[in-house]
């Protein structure tokens, strides 16, 4: 449940309140004034009126922009209501938003755009009996089915977006899912919906029998009008299950192949269904759940040519029966892509046979298990009989069949990875057609994108005849116009196979001006009557689904003809997205060719299409700062948002150095995640680089930024005072000195300086000329953390490392000048791109000779060794630093390979066995690079060892982010979403991290001592 407003923020919020008036009015107009201060006064909600907060807000995944007059995030549903009360007052239109993944814009408007997902996200009840739940919009649908998985229920409109997608938008979009199929779209699925009208009554939309009041009134208005247009609903009305378009007046005569109600009744909420916040607020839903399969089976069908692959789509329909739950599409294009995506490639691998031109995934659900093996059989003899035997993968197991599934659900933003100005457009995508003409339509559709020189990438609900298909348009230049011919004649072909214009992603800007093409002037025309019958103020998104705009009007777009972006100069290089594509071949341009003024920089920026996939809350890295604050400025998307309205000028003339982009980037951890998980590559930590270079060069570096910086410049000469700096961590006074001074949390302790540490110890190692000519070479860096402040972690990788018989070396400068090798991890996160660029280029001088024989270099501290394979090939030091990269593995990285080789039986022999339990927590770089899974490989050359994988986010640390005293609460509320706790709740095991920082964060958060996987390894020797 929501916690009361803190009376601290209750007293901000009214103080903000007399400031809201004066600094919106004079940034916007008197009315948003208005607004911004009424909100302020009345409710506990947030109320963001500036410019960078309107931008972010402006956008969701379609093409368009549109900046609305302010942005409400209520804390309860009572905010709601005050909302809307004060927007009728003052006539500012209203836009509701759930998680802000519209396809075709329904949550971007002008008006007052109201995001539930913050707040208003309850579960109010579960009637585990009847298996119904009610909640509140905000909710995802990921973490209602999580909270009803224990029940052995679940919500079954599984749509790809399942883990950013908020009940109330699915409903808004009458969304449908992958298992359609088997379970029909949300209208099938919501058996009430409590929403204020436009005058602020409360109404309750229900079975229509049970109705009383306004909403039986509304009720018997829509019955007549259905009464009345029955000839042209009966004639008119696409009859498939995949049709969202409208209104749905045919509840009072039903079109659907599958009746909205079990039993026939009518339910007033099915009005509200597919509305898109047209005609009322919600409040609440009432959902019908499902019990949760016991067993699933996959059978992947690989297909020669895509025609093939949607004409057997009836057949594979017509064998299912009611165990089949899901036959999707992946096409050629989506496997191309996800096999370039290290999180997806070996996945995809394992269920392709060959070059499949199209693959099906065809999945069978219930209770007996060989039951479904055997449909997989049925399967197997129909693709024989149908000329392609050997041609279906079987999955039988859980946990193959969800990887696959979650390549599947990410296929829409894995398309939109493409590099260069063309990009999968979406406006016709989700068109519906019966099976029968599912082949005949696709073929047709594939020649109308290559009569206009593009290209469609697809992939469909076979099952039940809706694809999901984008030609590929430069929307900056001629794309508008193609658009709008590509539609045209789509729209010919949908009529001519009898099909639905709009069958899953609804309506909204581009499809809005198709619902009078596709149900006629009559039926358009009662669609009015029930906008005016429930809104006639027009408060709610106006010119939607009724007056709506022209789909290719560019004054409504991301990318209009007056976009344009700042020249920039960059830091880094950014040349690998300065590309054009070609939107027929998708090949693209040679890097630096794309016509970028900020060289590249502003196409990475704009590879975000605003999925929103970064708004999970799984399993895996991104974005640890929003699950921490779930503010939209500290998403990915928001921050990808920030950048673009920079560059482009939309947030003044500042770019890259406007404090707008600064609070967007300010709790950005460099984490990674994004890098790894955003399917359309968007690396943040990255991006944060160029910020700060460009930020810093404007406003300066303070004393804590260089301290953080030159750390590896000074760590030798400070190591010989360890004695005296160490005392800041046993004396408080000098902690809170050096908070007021610095900047340095008095909360949190700091790395202990060694006055002995491992570059001033001699060690037994190689020449470089010695382990060149060895026969077991290997080269061991160590860093700036591993040297200075835990040498023992440096000691016990040597120890293991000549323990296996290695021959090492410890990598060192050519020019010996008193100090370390360094990677300038600790300079690119302070933007001093210049300086890491002569301490990598240091680096690659002294390892090329090494890297360019083969020897492996190797490293501890994952943030430092994989900068080497990230950052440096980015900051101009050519062809050499590639070289030195391909050479770089982590210390975990290195033994795994090793052991597959045989070369590690020798120190298998030596390790004693271990009989505690040890929990390991990845680095975030770690997880980035998909180079965990070697750390649980080494550790298991331990006899007896036992390994949990902690299943955690960013630990909160981020280097010098947890250290700071304007981080620290949210660096400590990272820590508790799942590290900290997992670390508590076994305080008998080993705590392995590798990284420094998750180390310090585990010590100071947990009183615990996580050690190095080398420290553990050596400790068994």
């Amino acid at each position: 449940m929501n916690a009361p407003l803190p009376m601290k923020v209750a007293s901000e919020v009214k103080q903000a309140a007399g400031q809201a008036y004066e600094a919106v009015s004079r940034a916007s107009n008197e009315v948003a004034g208005r607004l911004a201060q009424q909100l302020a006064s009345n409710t506990t909600g947030e109320v963001l009126f500036s410019r960078a907060d309107r931008g972010r807000y402006a956008t969701d995944a379609s093409i368009y922009q549109v900046v609305p007059t302010g942005v409400f995030i209520p804390r309860t549903t009572g905010d709601v209501k005050l909302a809307l009360d004060i927007c009728r007052d003052l006539k500012v239109p209203i836009v509701a938003r759930g998680g802000g993944t519209s396809q075709c814009g329904q949550t971007v408007g002008a008006g007052l755009v109201i995001d539930h997902s913050k707040h208003v996200r309850n579960i109010l009840h579960v009637d585990a009996a009847n298996r119904t739940a009610q909640v509140e919009p905000g909710i995802v649908l990921d973490h209602l089915n999580a909270a009803l998985k224990k029940l052995g229920l679940w919500y079954p409109v599984d749509v790809s977006t399942s883990a950013q997608a908020t009940l109330g938008g699915m409903a808004g979009n009458n969304s449908c899912g992958s298992r359609s199929i088997a379970y029909g779209n949300m209208v099938h699925n919501v058996l009430g919906i409590e929403a204020w009208s436009a005058d602020g009554q409360l109404l309750d939309f229900g079975r229509f029998e049970h109705s009383t009041g306004p909403a039986r009134a509304i009720g018997e208005r829509v019955q007549a009008m259905a009464a009345l247009l029955a000839p042209e609903i009966d004639s008119r009305w696409p009859k498939v299950l995949r049709r969202v378009a409208g209104y749905n007046l045919d509840i009072f005569r039903n079109q659907n192949e599958k009746p909205y109600t079990a039993d026939g009744s009518v339910n007033l909420a099915h009005l509200l269904v597919g509305s898109e916040g047209t005609l009322a607020l919600t409040k609440s839903l009432t959902l019908q759940l499902a019990p949760l399969p016991t067993h699933k089976v996959l059978g992947v069908v690989n297909f020669p040519t895509f025609y093939k692959a949607m004409d057997s789509a009836q057949h594979i329909v017509k064998m299912g029966g009611p165990s089949l739950t899901a036959v999707e599409l992946v096409d050629r294009t989506m496997i191309d892509l996800s096999l370039q995506n290290p999180a997806f490639a070996p996945i995809v691998r394992g269920a392709v046979i060959g070059q499949p031109d199209a693959v099906l995934l065809v999945e069978f659900s219930g209770d007996d298990k060989p039951a479904l093996v055997r449909k997989v059989d049925e399967l197997v003899e129909l693709m024989g009989e149908l000329g392609l035997p050997g041609s279906v993968v079987r999955m039988v197991d859980a946990e193959p069949q969800r990887k696959l599934w979650d390549v599947r659900k990410a296929g829409l933003n894995i398309m939109m990875s493409l590099k260069g100005d063309g990009k999968p457009v979406s406006f016709i995508e989700d068109c519906a057609v019966p099976l029968e003409h599912l082949a005949e339509y696709t073929d047709a559709l594939t020649q109308v994108f290559r009569k206009h020189g593009s290209k469609g990438t697809w992939y469909a609900h076979a099952s039940v005849g809706t694809l999901h298909v984008r030609p590929i348009l430069d929307m900056r230049t001629d794309g508008a116009p193609k658009m709008r011919a590509i539609a045209e004649e789509a729209s010919a072909l949908v009529r001519k196979y009898k099909g639905a214009y709009s069958g899953e992603h609804g309506d909204g800007l581009c499809r809005g001006e198709w619902i009078e093409w596709q149900f006629g002037p009559k039926i358009n025309e009662a669609f009015a009557q029930i906008k005016q019958l429930f809104d006639p103020q027009q408060l709610f998104a106006p010119n939607r689904i009724i007056n709506p705009p022209r789909m290719d009007d560019t004054r409504l777009m991301r990318f209009p003809p007056r976009y344009k972006v700042i020249p920039l100069k960059t830091a880094l290089d950014w040349q690998p997205w300065d590309v054009q594509n070609d939107p027929a071949t998708e090949r693209t341009s040679a890097p630096g060719t794309g016509g970028d003024p900020a060289h590249g920089f502003a196409k990475a920026v704009e590879m975000c299409n605003n999925n929103g996939h970064c708004r999970k809350f799984d399993a895996g890295t991104m974005c640890p700062s929003y699950r921490v604050t779930r503010d939209e400025q500290h998403l990915t998307r928001g921050r990808a948002n920030t950048l673009r309205l920079a560059l482009s000028g939309q947030l003044g003339s500042d770019g890259l150095a406007s404090e707008e982009v600064a609070q967007a980037m300010d709790l950005c951890v460099s984490c990674k995640g994004c890098k790894r998980d955003c399917p359309t590559g968007v690396d943040m930590a990255k991006m944060k680089i160029e910020f700060l270079h460009h930020y810093k060069a404007k406003h300066g570096y303070t004393l804590k930024d260089r301290l953080i910086a030159r750390l590896p410049d000074y760590a030798a000469h400070a190591s010989g005072f360890a004695w005296l700096l160490n005392l800041r961590n046993r004396v408080p006074l000098l902690a809170s000195l050096g908070e007021k001074l610095l900047g340095f949390s008095a909360r949190r302790s700091l790395p202990e300086w060694q006055g002995t540490h491992f570059f001033n110890t001699p060690h037994k190692t190689a020449t470089r000329d010695e382990v060149l000519a060895a026969a077991k070479p290997v080269v061991l860096f160590v860093d700036t953390f591993n040297g200075f402040f835990e040498s023992a972690n440096a000691q016990a990788a040597l120890k293991v490392l000549q323990a296996a018989g290695y021959t090492v070396h410890i990598a060192q400068k050519l020019q010996a000048d008193g100090k370390h090798l360094c990677c300038g991890r600790t300079y690119l996160s302070s933007g001093m791109v210049d300086e890491a660029r002569a301490k990598a280029r240091e680096v690659v001088d002294s390892l090329l000779p090494f890297a360019r024989k083969g020897i492996a270099v190797v490293g501890l501290e994952p943030s430092c060794l994989l900068t080497l394979r990230d950052e440096m090939l980015s900051i101009g030091l050519g062809t050499d630093a590639q070289a030195v990269a391909d050479a770089a593995l982590l210390f975990e990285e290195f033994l795994a390979r090793e052991a597959k080789a045989g070369h590690l039986e020798a120190l298998k022999a030596k390790l004693r066995p271990l009989d505690r339990q040890v929990l390991l927590h990845g680095h975030c770089h770690q997880k980035a690079f998909a180079v965990v899974s070697p750390i649980i490989d080494v550790l298991q050359l331990v006899p007896g060892m036992q390994c949990e994988l902690v299943e955690s986010s960013c630990c909160g640390m981020a280097g010098s982010f947890g250290y700071e005293a304007s981080h620290h609460d949210v660096s400590m509320q990272m820590a508790e979403l799942s590290l900290l706790p997992a670390v508590r709740a076994k305080p008998g095991a080993i705590v392995v991290a590798d990284g420094t920082s998750c180390r310090h964060q585990i010590h100071d958060g947990a009183q615990r001592e996580a050690i190095h996987a080398a420290v553990l390894l050596a400790g068994q020797l």
